[in-house]
C-alpha cells in the first residue's frame, strides 16, 4: 500500500556530509510524524530525529549539533542533513512514517518503513 524510498547514502570520511531523502508514496491519505532510525552492525535500531507534520524535530542527543531533519509535506518527503560525521555515524539509515491510508475496508493507520540505506564513515 505505502512505499518508502530512500536514497543519499555512501561513504564520506570524518567530518564530510550526506543528505538522505525518503519519498512516500502510494494510497496515503495523510502523514503525521516522519523520522529516520539507524541500526548499526550489532546493535539495536535506534532514533537519530523524528519531525512532525507541524514541523516540531526532536534528536537524538548523540547526532543534535550535527544532523537536520527536514520535511516537504506536499511531496511526501523527509530529509536528513547529516554534517560533522563521524565513524560511529556508521549506520544502516531507516525512513519512518506515520501514515494514514485507505483501502476498500476503510481507513488505517500503521507505520511504515524504508528498505535502509547504508551510510559508511571511514577514512
Amino acid at each position: 500500500q505505502v512505499q518508502l524510498v530512500e536514497s543519499g547514502g555512501g561513504l564520506v570520511q570524518p567530518g564530510g556530509s550526506l543528505r538522505l531523502s525518503c519519498v512516500a508514496s502510494g494510497s496515503i491519505v495523510s502523514i503525521n510524524a516522519m523520522g529516520w532510525y539507524r541500526q548499526a552492525p550489532g546493535k539495536q535500531r535506534e532514533l537519530a530525529a523524528t519531525i512532525t507534520s507541524g514541523g516540531n524535530t526532536n534528536y537524538a542527543d548523540s547526532v543534535k549539533g550535527r544532523f537536520t531533519i527536514s520535511r516537504d509535506n506536499a511531496k511526501n518527503t523527509v530529509y536528513l542533513q547529516m554534517n560533522d560525521l563521524k565513524p560511529e555515524d556508521t549506520a544502516v539509515y531507516y525512513c519512518n512514517a506515520d501514515v494514514l491510508v485507505k483501502n476498500d475496508r476503510g481507513f488505517r493507520r500503521y507505520p511504515a518503513w524504508g528498505q535502509g540505506t547504508q551510510v559508511t564513515v571511514s577514512s
